[in-house]
């Protein structure tokens, strides 16, 4: 019989405060009255309800009383302090994902951890690793700084594993505080980029056990002359995202341009479930017009960049977390995220 490898379920986890509407009232202040203008229209078109952090909504913007607040004009915190948090915080909201998987996890022979905010060391995967009492032979990869795109090739390490040892079992975590590296600006470029970040974390169990989600092939598509549309570096202040306008027009022409490097053989109609990395509205509405896709496949994609903004690696996963409630056995679905570089990353996958 053929080795396979599936995803038998996912658990996610957002922070409490809901800081969306705060920090668009907040950044919209910091700008000249012209770009406010444009800059809160785009906001009213961004789609977005909600979006979380691990800062309190009053420490996460300037707020009217004299006490001090994690951004502040004229004073944001420096790398240190945004990475003294990270190693607080990234922590208990991976936890609270694993937690939502619903099952013991003791058993699990490796952890494929992805993260492109935040770095510690010991690494995340080991602060979990101990918080969790896994086995002392655990065996551990790190997915790093890969961008929005990493669930993807944290998934095709997992399954990799599996397929190599049937007896494997390996969870996937995903973990972004994407609103520690907010920056003061007066770029209305760069504050909309902003506006779409939020936090969350994802975890995944990936096993031979035909439960959930069979993981199918993958496929990675570099997308030329783009190298600069998204980048992230870091800098004394956060790590600083650049999110270029150019972005949904890109990924529309490289998709109608070249789709069968994210479809192969297969046509738009062979496909059921679309779990597409909501990356803002316009990216989302790229890849619908780049494949000419139905309205209705998006919705899924739409509805957690709604509730939840972007947080980066983990929301494609989010996407399939909902997917995987209501597939039926034997749908076929197609996971995408984008990333720096600009690279689309892609597998199948099909309902047990």
């Amino acid at each position: 019989m053929m080795k396979q490898a599936y995803i038998n379920r996912i658990g996610t986890a957002v922070p409490p405060h809901d800081i969306h509407a705060a920090y668009r009232d907040f950044m919209a202040q910091g700008l000249d009255e012209r770009p406010r203008a444009v800059f809160e229209r785009m906001a009213d078109r961004a789609a977005i309800v909600h979006r979380y952090s691990v800062l309190a909504k009053e420490g996460m913007v300037e707020a009217d009383e004299a006490r001090e607040g994690f951004y502040r004009r004229g004073a944001y915190p420096g790398t240190a302090t945004r990475m003294s948090v990270y190693a607080v915080h990234a922590p208990e909201l991976a936890m609270q994902a694993i937690e939502a998987l619903g099952r013991p996890i003791r058993d699990v022979t490796h952890l494929v951890l992805a993260s492109c905010t935040g770095f510690i060391a010991p690494g995340l995967d080991q602060v979990l690793a101990q918080r969790l009492g896994l086995r002392p032979d655990l065996q551990r990869l790190l997915v790093g700084f890969m961008g929005c795109c990493a669930a993807v090739p944290a998934l095709r390490a997992a399954q990799a594993i599996v397929l190599a040892d049937p007896a494997a079992r390996v969870l996937v975590v995903n973990v972004e505080l994407c609103t520690l590296h907010l920056q003061e600006t007066k770029d209305l470029e760069a504050a909309l980029s902003f506006l779409l970040f939020g936090d969350g974390a994802a975890a995944a169990l990936v096993t031979a056990e035909p439960e959930g989600v069979r993981l199918g092939d993958f496929a990675s598509m570099a997308i030329p002359e783009t190298s600069g549309h998204i980048t992230w570096h870091i800098g004394d202040q956060g790590f600083l995202m650049h999110l270029s306008g150019k972005v949904p027009g890109a990924i529309s022409h490289a998709l109608r341009e070249s789709p069968h490097a994210v479809l192969r053989e297969d046509t738009v109609r062979d496909i059921d479930l679309w779990a597409v990395h909501g990356g803002g509205r316009t990216v989302l509405d790229a890849v619908q017009a780049g494949l000419d896709l139905p309205a209705a496949a998006l919705a899924p994609s739409r509805a957690v960049l709604a509730a939840h903004g972007n947080m980066s690696s983990a929301t494609v996963m989010f996407v399939l977390a909902g997917m995987m409630q209501s597939a039926a056995p034997g749908q076929r679905g197609l996971a995408m995220a984008f990333g720096p570089g600009m690279v689309a990353e892609t597998f199948r996958f099909t309902g047990v």
